[in-house]
């Protein structure tokens, strides 16, 4: 499998299809048929609960969902549709004890056309997924203070909820963070009054030449930055006298404390948000090539991260984009490779998939220690860079963390 190409969609749809539900070569047994169970009084057993592990911070977590509209600009894939349109969702530290029912972590008509696209539709209920337990709760009291504002992107074709836990631990430590579906360009995402929208881009992608498949993902990358850079604006804006917040705790956002962090594209669009907007402190790129490449003069010294797996993303890997924008990075950096990670490794699906007992053999790492060696250093990079707290987790490698290795090219 040719890593640059992984974010194109044709190919993403290849690379997900041993992850996270099944191992390669191993079918997970799609439900029988009623009349299959004739035979025996024996009663099915209950499917599993899939659950996304408990953030470790000291704060409960509560979540908004916004609906977000960029009038601005049209939408880069269906201009007749008109603005482009973003979901947000909104999660932020909370009182322990809070109240409020526990936050959806996605809705079933996003769940079905997702299963649908990674092709395994027939191993898993969408209503399974859909009933994914999260820590999150809707209407839950905010912490006061000001807080550190991040923004998340996922990868291309994905929902934005399979970057749920990160999004609940970052809460849980006390920051605020917008979680980002870019309309078009996920296989489904609802909107408010019921509208699901498919991924049109994918389509654009799939139907290009190789050489503008590379160029179509550079303007996923840089629409993504424009709406990065919207959000901010959206969310630090002083209510007018005429119009209220955007978000109902702006309040809490400290502006001068802006990150942002994406998985595959989502991870290159960071790069090219911080390339345009100066805003943003800190950005963070998991394992996402550089489609739309760092600019020669790099980043105006500001950190970046560069998290992805060993296999791939390595120095002398297919995907060169890594040691060229390495290079072009001009502030505090790393760039820190996984063992037996594969390109899911850094999102919520292989956490998900090991609790239905399933794992691929070609990233064999578990889901407990994608989820951990995720949060852990995307949450340890921000409170470094952002907060002013130093980590001696990004100093070097550790025992306990034997996976990770620091590369220095």
């Amino acid at each position: 499998m040719n890593r640059i190409r992984r974010g194109a969609a044709a190919l993403l749809l290849a690379v997900t299809l041993p992850l996270p539900l099944a191992a390669a070569g191993t079918a997970v047994a799609a439900p029988a048929h009623p009349a299959a169970h004739t035979a025996s009084p024996t009663a099915p057993a209950a499917p599993t609960r899939l659950e996304l592990p408990r953030p470790t911070g000291p704060y409960a977590v509560g979540r908004d969902t916004l609906p977000l509209t960029d009038t601005h600009r049209k939408d880069p894939w269906v201009p007749s549709a008109g603005p482009r349109e973003l979901m947000a969702s909104m999660y932020y530290p909370a009182h322990p004890n809070t109240s409020g029912a526990r936050a959806p972590y996605m809705a079933i008509e996003e769940a079905r056309p997702l299963l649908e696209g990674i092709k395994h539709a027939d191993a898993l209920p969408p209503e399974q997924l859909a009933a994914t337990r999260t820590h999150a709760r809707t209407g839950a009291r905010a912490i006061d203070g000001k807080h550190p504002l991040v923004v998340l992107s996922p990868g291309f074709t994905l929902n934005r909820a399979t970057l749920s836990l990160l999004s609940e631990e970052l809460a849980s430590r006390g920051y605020v963070v917008a979680l980002l579906d870019h309309a078009h360009e996920s296989f489904g995402t609802t909107f408010p009054g019921g509208r699901t929208l498919t991924c049109v881009a994918c389509d654009t992608v799939n139907k290009a030449p190789e050489k503008a498949q590379r160029k179509l993902m550079a303007k996923v990358a840089d629409g993504r930055a424009a709406d990065i850079s919207f959000v901010i604006d959206t969310l630090t804006a002083a209510p007018g006298r005429h119009h209220a917040p955007a978000w109902r705790h702006s309040a809490m956002i400290d502006p001068k404390q802006i990150g942002t962090a994406g998985h595959s594209i989502g991870g290159n669009s960071a790069a090219s948000a911080m390339a345009a907007d100066r805003r943003i402190r800190a950005g963070v790129n998991m394992d996402g090539t550089f489609f739309a490449p760092v600019p020669r003069s790099g980043l105006d010294g500001r950190p970046f991260l560069m998290l992805g797996g060993l296999n791939g993303h390595a120095p002398g890997d297919e995907d060169t984009s890594w040691l060229r924008d390495w290079h072009r990075l001009d502030g505090w950096k790393r760039w820190l490779t996984v063992r037996d990670a594969g390109h899911f490794t850094f999102i919520d699906l292989p956490v998900l998939g090991a609790q239905l007992g399933v794992t691929d053999p070609n990233a064999p790492l578990s889901g407990k220690r994608s989820g951990e060696i995720t949060r852990d250093y995307v949450t340890a990079f921000f409170d470094q860079q952002l907060r002013g707290i130093p980590r001696t987790l990004l100093d070097g490698p550790s025992a306990a963390n034997p996976e990770v290795v620091f590369q220095k090219p």
